[in-house]
């Protein structure tokens, strides 16, 4: 299939329903704090993402586990009501993670705490057929949060033509065979390889390490220090972030990773403009507090009206 009769993304990976609580300052742990606001919503990588690439887009896929018990409505609810189409692969007796997070409105810094996709109770959707998953998708984005499923997306797009994204967070061993079929890495400065250092310590060594495990371009994110990046050829630099008072960090990096899919299906294989791009969205995002007040941001919109009519000149 070629570019030009494609025009979404298809995210792959985590749901959540997030229970978020905007406070004042660090909760002393043994006591009761009062929380400033607070937020109920759809989260996990895979999901956040495909909520800023709809936003960036229009529309988006998420492909994922949400189900239908109780905690998985208000998720669906928030997902439709920012244009991201659900591929839902949920079993029966999936309960959707439930996660919770406190943001300082202070400094903007936020602590998450979450169970991850449960462990071995990962999706693969076997029992699913991916044939048509891929029309009409330009670029695939992997959270890593149920493997199986990523190592089958990523082998279905690398027969279909489809650049294939990994966000990478952190090290799961589990990815390793998936990392040959990944055209870019965008690594969080705390992933750590077996062996190796973090990659906010030691950015070119971790590319290193991906390089030779098979990935062509790795880029590394680090709060607002500018974004490095490797090629598998020897080239190496960097992409300047913009700077903002942080207000709300939460999601920043998902966001990123949504804005960066965006970009790549409008403008595909420029990694480097994407990327600078993805810092400028990832940089609105930390300037406002909320999980979603930041997708009607004026800085937000602004990309938005660069970026939609390019894409309309891409997919048909």
């Amino acid at each position: 299939m070629t570019p030009a009769r494609r025009g979404t993304v298809l995210c792959v990976g985590l749901t959540t329903l997030d229970v978020v609580h905007h406070v004042a300052g660090p909760p002393r742990w043994g006591q009761k704090e009062r929380s400033v606001g607070g937020e109920l919503l759809a989260g996990g990588p895979a999901a956040n993402a495909a909520v800023t690439a709809a936003r960036l887009l229009g529309s988006a896929r998420l492909l994922s586990a949400v189900g239908n018990r109780p905690a998985a409505a208000p998720a669906h609810a928030d997902l439709a009501a920012h244009h991201v189409d659900v591929i839902d692969l949920a079993p029966a007796d999936w309960d959707l993670p439930v996660a919770s997070a406190l943001v300082d409105v202070r400094t903007g810094e936020r602590t998450v705490v979450s169970p991850g996709a449960l462990g071995n109770r990962g999706v693969d959707g076997a029992q699913y057929s991916l044939a048509g998953l891929l029309d009409g998708v330009a670029v695939v984005l992997l959270d890593g949060h149920h493997p199986a499923l990523a190592a089958r997306v990523a082998a279905e797009a690398n027969r279909d033509g489809v650049p294939v994204v990994l966000d990478a967070g952190s090290w799961k061993d589990e990815l390793e065979p998936v990392l040959p079929r990944v055209d870019l890495a965008a690594c969080s400065a705390d992933l750590c390889p077996p062996g190796g250092r973090r990659a906010g310590d030691d950015p070119f060594g971790v590319a290193t390490a991906l390089h030779r495990r098979g990935v062509p371009t790795v880029l590394v994110t680090d709060g607002p220090r500018p974004v490095v990046w490797s090629t598998m050829d020897g080239k190496r630099g960097s992409v300047a972030v913009p700077v903002v008072k942080p207000v709300d960090t939460l999601g920043a990096g998902d966001a990123f990773h949504g804005a960066l899919v965006a970009a790549l299906a409008v403008y595909p294989g420029e990694w480097r403009r994407c990327a600078g791009l993805a810092a400028e969205v990832a940089a609105v995002r930390c300037a406002r507090l909320g999980s979603r007040a930041w997708l009607e941001d004026p800085g937000l919109a602004a990309v938005v009206a660069r970026l939609r009519p390019a894409a309309r000149g891409v997919a048909r």
